[in-house]
């Protein structure tokens, strides 16, 4: 089998991960996962206290090349649901940083503090292609978290893939401030870079500051979700620094939710560079991407573009251009662990996997979400009404700094429009007839908010999606 992380059997001495002063080449990651994966043959499974550390990364890999399946764990969760994933999971053992202080769930496993050093003369062969890599945890809005197992085949087919898509070569120098406890963070932006051979350098904490000052010294790639490039774009035409940093970066990657187009046109106008999206989910990584090529601004706000190599792509049960995505290709998860009746109701009888995210097709081929199946498609008066375009059609008002569109029962409509806003200036928010005229001007009026509710801010969770179930009165 060809080995996940090449440059790791090479050793190689350009560096590959830098949090901080902190830094490992290629060849002392090696050094230091591979003495640490002899520590975890036959562990079983191994859960990693995935805070934003080299640790972290070093933990994930030993694992990794020991060929026993990681369990990131999020340090933010809350006791009830952390003990769920440890009981589910069943790990052995729990890797930490020295000094972490682990909450009681994780009492009854084995601790290892993960060493930044170590030698290895000869790091153990690679395991099957399907062999699991890792179980991470979707965010469970239907009940309790569920453990997604990935295996080794789709790790590398969706890296691959955007190795085609974005010509991520080892002279890249990928920046974010990502957690690492998700697919986004961990193995787009951790497990990307060593794949290719090229580094990573983790904020920490994502800054505008931070960004400015790694992408100014070298870096050549950003990733982030909607919320950090919304705090890029609403400084970026008075911040000259920043403005010259992200126009001389090769890309700016936006995923996890779909970037507002004002936010798209602020980056564009003042750098002349377009943050292009993704699309993927727990379950599938990586679906979608807008190619490196459009990154010149040519990039079409709303879109995730095409399919990416090797992954096939339907809508099903379309109607009024909209329908559900579902999937096949290698880089699918291998079921629910210890759920085979979700793991069965998650795919169609011809073995297409049901996203429940919508979506339509353009003359192109390019991708557009509406949004979830569950929450974000609004049937009013007859129509089919996704919520995306209608908050994008909101976030163009100059008097709207955030917004979020769910529907709400409606005797006479069957389901009403209701906007939830974030005024620019509280002080003197926009009215909501101003506000529902906009739309109607901008859409068409059966796409207006019936009703309007103004807040100091949205519920997000900690990848900056807007947690919809959350937003009622």
């Amino acid at each position: 089998m060809s080995p996940l992380f090449p440059c790791l059997y090479a050793a190689e001495p350009r560096e590959a991960i830098r949090f901080g002063e902190k830094s490992l080449t290629h060849a002392e990651l090696a050094g230091a996962a591979g003495s640490l994966a002899r520590r975890l043959t036959g562990a079983g499974r191994v859960a990693v206290w995935a805070t934003p550390t080299p640790q972290t990364v070093v933990g994930v890999v030993a694992a990794l090349v020991a060929g026993v399946p990681a369990v990131p764990l999020n340090p933010k969760t809350g006791a009830s649901e952390l003990a769920h994933i440890v009981r589910d999971s069943t790990p052995t053992v729990v890797l930490a940083s020295e000094g972490d202080q682990l909450p009681p769930a994780l009492d009854g496993l084995v601790r290892i503090d993960v060493p930044l050093s170590g030698t290895v003369d000869q790091l153990p062969p690679e395991p099957a292609d399907d062999a699991p890599a890792l179980i991470v945890y979707t965010s469970g809005t239907t009940g309790p978290p569920k453990g997604a197992v990935l295996p080794r085949r789709a790790l590398a087919a969706t890296l691959d893939a955007l190795q085609e898509a974005w010509g991520w070569t080892a002279d890249d120098v990928l920046v974010h401030g990502l957690p690492l406890f998700h697919v986004h963070g961990l193995i787009l932006g951790v497990l990307g870079p060593l794949r290719r051979g090229g580094s990573v350098r983790h904020l920490g904490r994502f800054s505008v500051d931070g960004v400015t000052r790694e992408l100014s010294a070298g870096a050549t790639m950003l990733f982030g979700v909607p919320t950090m490039y919304h705090r890029i774009a609403e400084v970026v035409g008075e911040d000259r620094e920043l403005m010259k940093a992200l126009a001389g970066a090769r890309l700016l990657v936006s995923g996890s939710a779909a970037l507002p187009a004002p936010d798209h046109r602020r980056i564009a106008q003042a750098t002349g560079r377009a943050v292009i999206e993704r699309y993927g989910m727990t379950e599938t990584l990586m679906l979608c991407a807008v190619p490196a090529s459009l990154a010149d601004g040519s990039a079409h706000p709303g879109t995730v573009g095409p399919p990416l190599p090797g992954v096939e792509l339907r809508l099903a049960d379309e109607a009024d251009g909209i329908g559900e995505i579902q999937v096949r290709g290698p880089n699918l998860f291998s079921g629910y662990l210890n759920r085979p009746d979700a793991t069965v109701a998650a795919f169609t009888e011809d073995g297409w996997f049901r996203t429940g995210d919508l979506a339509s097709l353009d003359a192109d081929g390019r991708v557009r979400i509406v949004g979830r199946k569950a929450t974000d498609l609004i049937k009013s008066g007859g129509y089919k009404i996704g919520a995306g375009e209608i908050e994008n059609a909101l976030l163009d008002h100059p008097g709207v700094r955030e917004a979020a569109v769910t529907g709400e029962a409606d005797p006479d409509l069957g389901e009403r429009i209701v906007a939830w806003v974030v005024p620019s200036d509280p002080e003197s928010p926009p009215t909501a007839e101003e506000l529902t005229d906009h739309v109607a001007s901008e859409l068409s009026p059966h796409k207006r908010p019936r009703v309007v509710h103004f807040l100091t801010e949205l519920p997000r969770n900690d990848m900056g999606k807007i947690m919809k179930r959350a937003l009622h009165v």
